[in-house]
This record gives structure tokens, sequence and C-alpha cells, in this order.
């Protein structure tokens, strides 16, 4: 019997979910502290890239919006790394190597390529050292190795799930 095993994909989504919201809380902590920016205008500026300058006129919506986006883009890299990972076996079992590496491509495809093609207009905060030195490091630390971490426990599900039959009885 497979009883007491998770299903793989609910530690992808929890991964997504877990870097989502260190990632947005360092936007809120370090823009709130640098210049008083309010959470619900850290939200509206990642509908940004969607609705452009509008976003900061929408209120509430466009701030529930950008948070969504925001979830939907942390869940998707999740996702992305656990495909890949399903191929390539070394991405899961070397975690903080490979998870790091990921974190740094992530900040670098967001940086110079989806923002600047989005309608957000390449933001502000880009230009100050402290926020790009910090954001690498919340890149590679809170996004790309929790993603690399969570991967390694979907597969470790999987491959646990895979390796009974289902007719061996729990050892439990």
């Amino acid at each position: 019997m497979t009883e007491g095993r998770a299903n793989p994909w609910l530690y992808v989504l929890a991964g997504g979910l877990v870097v989502g919201t260190l990632d947005i809380t360092y936007a809120c902590v370090f823009w709130g502290i640098k210049a008083s920016v309010p959470p619900e205008q850290i939200f509206q500026s990642v509908a940004a890239g969607l609705l452009g300058k509008a976003s900061f006129d929408g209120g509430a919506a466009t701030a529930a919006l950008g948070l969504g986006l925001h979830y939907f883009i942390a869940t998707s890299m999740s996702v992305t790394y656990y495909l890949v990972a399903s191929r390539w076996a070394r991405l899961w079992q070397r975690p903080f190597e490979y998870g790091a590496a990921y974190g740094l491509l992530l900040y670098l495809i967001m940086n110079k390529i989806v923002v600047p093609l989005s309608r957000a207009g390449g933001g502000g905060g880009h230009k100050i050292t402290l926020w790009v030195a910090l954001s690498v490091l919340v890149h590679v630390f809170l996004i790309g190795v929790p993603i690399a971490l969570f991967t390694r426990r979907a597969r470790s599900e999987l491959s646990a799930g895979a390796s009974r039959s289902p007719f061996q009885e729990s050892s439990r």
C-alpha cells in the first residue's frame, strides 16, 4: 500500500508558494524600509508588467492581480525545475549547487528579458546597487535553492512510491 505517501506535485506547488512568499516579502520589506512603499504598490508593480502604468490606478483589484501573477510566476519556476529535473537527475541530487545556479539564471531571465519586454517600463529599482546585490542573493538562496530542495523531496516521494509494489504490505 502507499499509505502516508504524498503526491510529488504537492511539493512542487508548495515550493512555488514558499519561494513566492519569500520573494514578495523581501520586496515589500526592502521597499517599505527604503522608500516607504506600501505592499499594495509592490503588488501593483507586478501587475504593471501586464497592464503598464495603469496598474497603479487600479487599487486593490490590480494589487490582487499582481500578487496572483507573482505566485503564478513563482510556481511556474518550481514546475519548470521539477520537469527538467525529471530528465536530469543531477538537478535534484545536488540541490544546493544546481538550485543556486537556477536562482541566478532566474534573476538574469527576469531582469534582462522578462521585465524589459514587459509593459512595466523597466522598473525603477534595478539601478540601486543594494537592491541588485540583495536581489541576486534572494534569487540564489531564497528562490533557486528552495525550489531544488522541494524538487528533491518530490522526486524522493515519487521514487518511494514507485519502488513499492501495490501488493506489498505497509511496514507500519
